[in-house]
């Protein structure tokens, strides 16, 4: 049995089987700050910074304070994991008379004591007493697409930029893990509690020997080469937006009816906090006298070129050519594509 094997047989489980968790105190700021400097933010603290930090959350710890954080603690009696959550006020709604939000603030873990459950365990304790003894409704935090998915399983929603969940109180005598009853939630704060995405609609044209035509962006070095189209206006349909599209960056006009070749799905990003969505038209094929007359728009392409689709994958980043691979493919054989790497590499 090698040592790593030792440590985790030896490490302090409850009777669940869980690490076990306790509330921080004032005592804790320092290291609850040090682990935030080390773990969450992107250049770490000074000293000077590790001070003021802690001088600042210390007192916030306390139950007259705003904040609230649970911890595992490491054999070595440093810290090994932490939550922390600010408590703040909002204005009172139906589903949270009280006005009381949270926004997690810190989920941090020790590298050599991660894909233990101590994350979860940590964040599932702040929820629940925030939720459960705090009469905390509304909650907030902002994480990295990576993390995303441990806060949808605790019942967040929307892009990593910007998550929310509505939850209420546990009512007395409720089965522990039941569904709380379902409530009504405004409008609104529904709305806002959807995740965000961008709408494209684009058309796949090529020349009467099945050549991909690509226009050369003046504005986009990551995309040099893309399709006709652009982003949908607000109440905007797809067709629509592709015939507008086509009108403004070739001088054409889209002849329908419309086919839909591809749908293509990205996920957010740190620089673009939203997802997006594509939907690839097929635009047919152009005669050379047709693509000759394409008059372009100066503030957004230079270039129209056909080439044949083997010679477009040097000139474009990979997911840009498996875009392109795939749409051509719908065409050919009439099944239409689904693309969800969009962005990822």
């Amino acid at each position: 049995m090698n040592d790593t094997a030792l440590t985790a047989a030896a490490e302090p489980r409850d009777a669940a089987g869980r690490p076990p968790v306790r509330a921080a105190t004032p005592a804790d700021a320092e290291a609850i700050t040090r682990m935030r400097s080390a773990y969450v933010l992107s250049a770490p603290f000074t000293e000077d910074w590790v001070r003021q930090c802690t001088d600042e959350l210390a007192p916030r710890l306390t139950p007259e304070g705003d904040a609230r954080a649970f911890v595992v603690d490491a054999p070595d009696g440093t810290m090994a994991a932490c939550a922390l959550g600010l408590i703040h006020p909002v204005l009172p709604a139906p589903t949270y008379p009280r006005g009381r939000a949270a926004r997690v603030q810190i989920v941090a873990t020790q590298p050599e004591f991660r894909r233990r459950g101590y994350a979860r365990a940590v964040l599932s304790a702040l929820l629940d007493h925030l939720a459960d003894v705090e009469d905390v409704t509304l909650f907030e935090l902002h994480t990295s697409p990576e993390a995303a998915p441990l806060y949808r399983e605790l019942g967040f929603s929307g892009s990593p930029a910007l998550m929310r969940m509505t939850r209420h109180r546990q009512r007395a005598g409720a089965v522990p893990g039941a569904q709380p009853d379902s409530t009504w939630v405004p409008p609104q704060q529904y709305s806002d509690a959807l995740p965000r995405a961008a709408a494209y609609a684009c058309l796949y044209v090529t020349d009467e020997d099945d050549r991909p035509l690509q226009l050369h962006s003046v504005y986009s070095p990551g995309h040099p080469w893309h399709m006709i189209g652009g982003a949908m206006d607000l109440g905007e349909r797809p067709w629509d937006a592709v015939v507008r599209e086509c009108r403004e960056e070739t001088g054409m006009t889209a002849a329908g009816p419309p086919r839909l070749l591809a749908t293509v799905f990205g996920q957010p990003r740190e620089q673009r906090p939203y997802s997006t969505l594509q939907l690839i038209f097929d635009g047919g094929r152009l005669t050379d006298e047709q693509i000759r007359g394409i008059t372009l728009n100066p503030r957004e392409h230079d270039e129209a070129r056909v080439l044949p689709l083997a010679e477009w994958e040097a000139l474009m980043p990979a997911r840009d050519f498996v875009r392109l691979r795939a749409v051509e493919e719908a065409r050919r054989t009439g099944v239409a594509a689904y693309v969800d790497t969009w962005g990822n590499a």
